[in-house]
């Protein structure tokens, strides 16, 4: 069973983590993507065959973001994956494009104009708030059953520097934003994000 998906804030374009994804790689899990949404669509359930390689049925997080004429559809993904990558990718392919609480789910009209962005996340490490750097660290914030998560691109994308990413994170969480400073647990991660809007 997978774990909960996660559901977030629009990412921005930037990565601030380096490559270890191939172009080829790249592409070939964009339009997997792509492929897992058409065929949903179309009523089939996207194939679980194998994943393509090793490096694709590793253990990772992954989120997946929809645009649909620049404006966020969807973005759902899993910090805590239970199958490898390549899977893991499908299933927050799924989620985004359908159970994502924001949006109505994407119709066979949208999909053709979808523009995908992924985000492959590492393992969640502790974190003190001064180690935080903007733009290479996203955050998970957790207290009792209450949990926020924001990819690295977030702050970048709305300015933020490093306290108002935490409070943010906070409040993502439905803490206040200064939970950070009273117990609850700081979490940090990078993240290598690949798309097609660019």
């Amino acid at each position: 069973m997978s774990p909960s998906p996660e559901k977030l804030a629009p990412p921005a374009t930037e990565v601030a983590a380096a490559a270890e994804y191939s172009q080829e790689e790249r592409a070939l899990l964009l339009r997997l993507v792509h492929q897992t949404i058409e065929a949903a669509l179309r009523g089939e359930r996207p194939s679980a065959g194998p994943a393509p390689s090793p490096h694709l049925a590793e253990l990772r997080g992954a989120f997946v973001t929809l645009h649909l004429a620049g404006q966020l559809r969807g973005c759902v993904g899993f910090v805590q994956p239970t199958r490898g990558f390549y899977h893991t990718v499908m299933e927050a392919a799924l989620n985004a494009a359908f159970h994502d609480p924001r949006f109505l789910p994407v119709s066979e009209e949208e999909a053709p104009a979808l523009e995908v962005e992924v985000s492959v996340l590492s393992p969640l490490k502790p974190i003190a708030p001064e180690q935080i750097v903007v733009g290479r660290h996203g955050l998970v914030v957790s207290r009792g059953l209450y949990r926020g998560l924001l990819l690295p691109q977030v702050a970048v994308e709305q300015e933020w520097d490093a306290t108002t990413f935490l409070e943010q994170t906070c409040l993502k969480a439905g803490l206040p934003t200064d939970a950070w400073k009273h117990g609850a647990t700081l979490q940090a991660f990078t993240a290598e994000v690949f798309g097609e809007g660019g």
